[in-house]
């Protein structure tokens, strides 16, 4: 559903239509990602469009890089000291 946001607003039955999901399991799955933060909601008469908040997304991703840099950087030196201490030598 992210996806099809990313593309664009969409309203709960265009988001769900791609799935073989129910109307009202794409309703929850459309909530649930609103109280995430990552949805956000228009309404005009009965029609509700949806939009993609991507700050939190964008968030996420920099929270990750910082520990995808810092495990890599760790397991790197972790896979140095076992080979040399396979070799015989001190790490």
């Amino acid at each position: 559903m992210l996806s099809l946001l990313a593309r664009g607003e969409a309203t709960a039955g265009e988001l769900g239509a791609p799935f073989s999901i129910s109307q009202p399991a794409a309703s929850r799955h459309i909530r649930m990602l609103e109280r995430a933060g990552l949805v956000a909601r228009n309404v005009d008469g009965r029609v509700h469009r949806l939009r993609l908040v991507a700050k939190p997304l964008r968030e996420a991703e920099s929270w990750i890089s910082r520990h995808r840099r810092f495990w890599e950087g760790s397991l790197d030196s972790l896979g140095r000291a076992l080979d040399e201490i396979t070799r015989g030598g001190e790490p």
